[in-house]
């Protein structure tokens, strides 16, 4: 439907709690459609409605192993498994930087369909990773906190110097 601006970082927009969805309705059909495009035109992963400065909980993965695209509304992670992996993690709000981050190999989320019908899914691998780093995101929590403070300083003005 509407490709729409992406928010970049250091926007503190990017650092705000997102709101509960409550009202399931063709609005919110619309933004996650929104959502899809606006992802696929970036060539990423994953978004979330902060990415485009809407504060909800909404999350669109388009994952190269899926067959469709994955709506999740206010996700959350019930459970997490003790197993760690790395993996290259950059993000829409800050395109060219990536950097290894360490997060759960596998997780267990709960979330709600455009229904609004709750379901609760178990996630591993590059699905994992994906669903922890938009979660993550909807929380106000920018995958560059994930990283040490001098990681974060090289890569914010690596990020600063292709900006310019």
């Amino acid at each position: 439907m509407t490709i729409h601006p992406i928010v970049f970082f250091p926007d503190q927009r990017l650092r705000q709690v997102a709101a509960p969805v409550s009202v399931f309705d063709n609005a919110l059909r619309t933004l996650s459609t929104d959502l899809l495009d606006t992802l696929r035109a970036a060539a990423g992963l994953g978004i979330t409605a902060p990415h485009i400065g809407v504060g909800l909980r909404v999350a669109v993965l388009d994952l190269p192993q899926s067959n469709a695209p994955q709506i999740y509304i206010n996700p959350e992670i019930i459970w997490h498994s003790q197993t760690s992996a790395q993996n290259d993690e950059g993000s829409i709000s800050m395109p060219g930087i990536s950097a290894p981050v360490l997060r759960p190999s596998a997780i267990k989320i709960q979330y709600a369909d455009l229904s609004g019908c709750m379901h609760i899914e178990e996630a591993s691998g590059l699905h994992a990773i994906c669903l922890q780093h938009e979660i993550d995101q909807l929380n106000g929590i920018f995958w560059l906190q994930k990283l040490s403070s001098l990681r974060r300083t090289r890569l914010i003005t690596r990020y600063e110097k292709r900006r310019d």
